[in-house]
């Protein structure tokens, strides 16, 4: 790309309002996981317990390994929700900075 190109892109509003969005966006999401992550951290640290604790009568199954299996989830749903918005909204706020640097 020519530099002066690449000043059009950064001088551009809708850019700017691009990485703004995109910036949010991504630390939210980054919040969450971690919130859950650490979460499930903590509690394997200090509520040994409460993972232990069977989910049903006479079940070999505890509470943990569901809460582990939504650690996982959570981070293909956080995936799938930060794909969605990047070909959704900010996509098209690059389309029209391609549109109107052209």
């Amino acid at each position: 790309m020519q530099p002066d190109m690449v000043s059009k892109v950064k001088n551009h509003p809708k850019y700017r309002e691009l990485i703004a969005k995109r910036t949010v966006f991504s630390w939210i999401l980054t919040l969450i996981m971690c919130s859950i992550y650490y979460g499930f951290i903590l509690l394997v640290a200090f509520d040994k317990e409460f993972l232990k604790t069977p989910i049903a009568s006479g079940s070999i199954i505890t509470i943990g390994i569901p809460l582990g299996v939504v650690v996982i989830l959570s981070a293909f749903l956080l995936t799938g929700i930060y794909t969605w918005r990047a070909n959704g909204t900010f996509d098209d706020l690059t389309r029209e900075i391609k549109k109107d640097v052209q």
